[in-house]
């Protein structure tokens, strides 16, 4: 079973940054595609960031290009950890922040999830 958690949301002001992390069970690097979606309160839920499990190819929503990064450990496959690095952030990047393993093709689903972490950016 897929095991997600995330870690590194809070409160940060316009143009600050912050850096999530998302710890994954043994094996989901070697299998999955891992990245990051986001849901505002009263909005949709978005796929915000990802990455292949082999580390060669990332997805970035046009909204966080340019200021979001994402990463593996590439350390050891064992960590199995990915990490959001988001920079210049804005207002309307506040929202809940999960984690999600086994992506669909078009970035836009996956299977597995994480709990959530809440970031909040003030003006």
């Amino acid at each position: 079973q897929v095991q997600l958690v995330e870690s590194g949301g809070g409160l940060v002001q316009a143009g600050g940054s912050l850096r999530l992390s998302c710890a994954a069970s043994e094996g989901t690097f070697s299998r999955y595609s891992m990245g990051w979606f986001r849901q505002a309160p009263g909005k949709e839920r978005e796929s915000v960031a990802a990455i292949t499990w082999s580390g060669g190819r990332t997805y970035y929503a046009d909204s966080v290009k340019g200021r979001f990064t994402i990463s593996r450990d590439s350390r050891d496959n064992a960590k199995n950890t990915i990490y959001l690095q988001m920079n210049s952030l804005k207002p309307e990047d506040t929202a809940v922040y999960y984690c999600a393993a086994n992506y669909d093709s078009s970035w836009s689903g996956a299977r597995y999830w994480g709990q959530g972490t809440q970031v909040t950016v003030s003006s």
